[in-house]
C-alpha cells in the first residue's frame, strides 16, 4: 500500500506519514486509510488541487504538513505528550476533511462533507501569494485555511466544491476579516 501514488508526485506513504506527530510515534500508529473511497478522494486532491501545485512550484519546494489522518494517528493528537504535557495537535475531524471518507465505530463517517485535505507551504514563497496563485488558477477547492504568511495553508477538495476561505483571530476563532479580497474573488466567479 506505501508504494501507492495519489498523483503525478505523491505517494499515499507520504501522504500518510507526514506529520510530527506520526514521526513521534510512528511504531504504535497505522497510517493508512481503511476506505477504498478514501483512497480515490485523496487521487482527486492531488489531481486537481496538488499536482497543478507541484507542477508551478516544484517538488522541491513543496513541504507537506498533515495529509490524511488515520483513526490511529486522531487518537494521538488528541493526547498530551508525556513529556512537555502540550497536546500534540489540533484536530477537527467533523470540520476539517483530514479523515476524509473513514467511518467510526457507529457506522458514520467521521466528516460528512467528505472529501480530502492537507496542510502544506511553498518553501521560499509566502502563504498569502500561494493563496493568490491558487484563486488566480480558480482550483477547484472545498475549503482553503489561511493561517498567516509564513505558515501553511490548509486546502480541500470534496463533493461540495463550496469554495470557502477562512482565516483565523489570535484565539483561534475562524473569521473572513482581513481576507475580503479573496473571498470577493472568490465571488465574483462562481
Amino acid at each position: 500500500m506505501k508504494a501507492v501514488k495519489l498523483g503525478k508526485y505523491l505517494s499515499l506513504e507520504a501522504f500518510c506519514t507526514c506529520t510530527q506527530t506520526y514521526q513521534k510515534y510512528r511504531d504504535r500508529i497505522d497510517p493508512y486509510p481503511q476506505s477504498e473511497a478514501t483512497l480515490a478522494a485523496l487521487r482527486d486532491l492531488n489531481r486537481h488541487i496538488i499536482d497543478p501545485i507541484i507542477d508551478e512550484f516544484g517538488r522541491d519546494r513543496f513541504q507537506l504538513t498533515y495529509g490524511f489522518c488515520s483513526k490511529d494517528l486522531r487518537k494521538y493528537l488528541e493526547q498530551k505528550d508525556p513529556e512537555t504535557g502540550i497536546k500534540n495537535g489540533r484536530v477537527a475531524p467533523n470540520l476539517d476533511q483530514h479523515m476524509a471518507h473513514e467511518i467510526n465505530r457507529n457506522g458514520r463517517y467521521y466528516c460528512d462533507r467528505l472529501g480530502a485535505s492537507c496542510d502544506f507551504l511553498i518553501r521560499n514563497l509566502k502563504s498569502d501569494r500561494l493563496v493568490d496563485w491558487i484563486l488566480d488558477r480558480a482550483l477547484p477547492f472545498d475549503s482553503l485555511y489561511f493561517y498567516g504568511g509564513a505558515r501553511p495553508i490548509h486546502i480541500s477538495h470534496g463533493p461540495q466544491h463550496k469554495r470557502d476561505i477562512w482565516t483565523f483571530t489570535a484565539s483561534g476563532k475562524p473569521t473572513k476579516r482581513g481576507i475580503e479580497k479573496w473571498v470577493e474573488t472568490v465571488k465574483n466567479r462562481l
